[in-house]
């Protein structure tokens, strides 16, 4: 560029003193979570009823602190450990929606929002950042925001994509040089390399993934190097996919969507993986309101989703944001997924989790949810079911074999009490049981 970019930066406080009370935010989710001007924001004490919307944030949220409910209101679209408490004391909200619906959010007006707060990369010679880890649903605040407030971090990775911000957007920024959150790998357990095992053999050449993020997908991606020719396209992904890249198996050749390339709406993950994506035009960044698109999706060939649960009913129900009443994730874009993968030539949609939860102590299959329980996925909509004792295909199934078929992968502890729970709840005053 003709000029030094960073002669326009002011201070993080200089840089939010244009938010005012009772306006609309938008804030960078994930790794892109922008610090600083959260940090600034809260350090005012002049404002009220300023009402935050975000996906997953990374770091502290002190927006969200007891004692700041008159100033701020976090309205969480998936929510993360850091709001959890606040909302289950409710002092924050939380908004269930698919992920492919959030853009339209801000698109429509339906949420018509004042600043978005954003992460981005450095301008390019053009004066173009990047919204580098996440495009996500801040494409869409970018664009209908009236004023974009940054960061600009010489560490946020350049990404490609429909993910560009011209620096002239910006209304201020401050710069910083700072290392993005990571997301460092657990070490696996014997359960999740089960249900890896297992989820990898329904896996087949050619097939095109979507996995989230977690002990599960990545115990599924890290049995998947003998396969060949398998292709990417999600709403994120994290390093386990560069293991793949790096072996071979991920060509992303027999894709449709996007053939010869990654394409994302996010990443979390490491340093080794922001290395991966920067500047690499084989990875693509796109809103998640097209990524998860179920009409984008079904047109890749044997679309392979791979989503996890916090419990299910033995009717097939799928339960994911909560637990009973209390919140603990979002819808997300496991619906988006599912439907799409069942839409896909040779797909296969996949919810996968423990058989059991609390060290063993209590069945993730159940005859009836717990009170307050969200159904992201309905029995309508599921297919393949997995645990660590095995796998069934509950699609075309009536109940009475579904429970039969999700009682088979229970915890062999908890199969007889299910059946006779199953039983009971089947049998009407006047009517013998099925």
């Amino acid at each position: 560029m003709p000029f030094s970019w960073k002669s326009r930066a002011v201070s993080a406080a200089d840089a939010v003193a244009a938010v005012g009370s009772g306006q609309r935010i938008f804030v960078h989710g994930a790794c892109a979570t922008p610090a600083p001007l959260l940090d600034a924001l809260c350090a005012r004490r002049d404002l009220a009823d300023v009402r935050l919307y975000h996906l997953h944030t990374a770091g502290p949220a002190p927006f969200a602190s007891p004692g700041r409910e008159n100033e701020f209101r976090s309205v969480s679209l998936f929510t993360g450990a850091p709001l959890r408490q606040a909302i289950a004391d409710a002092r924050a909200d939380y908004v269930p929606i698919f992920l492919s619906d959030i853009p339209g959010l801000f698109l429509s007006g339906t949420v018509p929002l004042d600043v978005a707060f954003l992460q981005l990369s450095p301008p390019d010679s053009h004066g173009l950042c990047s919204l580098g880890t996440s495009c996500d649903a801040a494409r869409a605040a970018a664009d209908t925001a009236r004023l974009v407030i940054a960061e600009i971090n010489e560490q946020m990775p350049r990404t490609h994509g429909n993910n560009v911000i011209p620096l002239d957007r910006v209304h201020a920024f401050v710069a910083t040089d700072r290392p993005l959150v990571e997301h460092h790998l657990e070490p696996e357990t014997s359960v999740e390399a089960r249900i890896g095992e297992l989820v990898a053999g329904l896996v087949e050449d050619g097939s095109t993934l979507q996995m989230g993020i977690g002990g599960i997908p990545d115990a599924v991606l890290s049995r998947l190097h003998g396969k060949r020719d398998l292709g990417i396209h999600t709403e994120m992904f994290s390093d386990r996919v560069v293991d793949l890249v790096e072996s071979g198996a991920v060509t992303n050749r027999n894709k449709v969507v996007g053939p010869g390339r990654i394409v994302t709406s996010f990443v979390n993950g490491t340093r080794r993986l922001f290395d991966f994506v920067h500047d690499n035009p084989l990875v693509a960044f796109y809103p998640c309101d097209w990524t998860n698109d179920t009409s984008v999706i079904r047109k890749n060939p044997k679309v392979v989703a791979i989503n996890s649960a916090l419990q299910i009913d033995l009717s097939g129900q799928v339960c994911a944001d909560s637990i009973g009443h209390r919140i603990y994730s979002g819808i997300g874009g496991q619906m988006d997924f599912i439907r799409g993968a069942a839409l896909s030539k040779g797909g296969k949609p996949i919810i996968a989790l423990p058989a059991t939860a609390a060290r063993g102590t209590v069945s993730r299959l159940v005859v009836q949810l717990n009170a307050g329980a969200g159904v992201v996925t309905t029995r309508g909509h599921v297919h393949w079911v997995v645990t660590e004792y095995g796998a069934v295909n509950l699609h075309g199934k009536s109940l009475r074999e579904r429970g039969e078929a999700l009682i088979s992968i229970a915890h062999p502890d908890f199969r007889a009490e299910l059946r006779r729970e199953l039983t009971a709840a089947r049998t009407f005053p006047g009517r013998p049981a099925a």
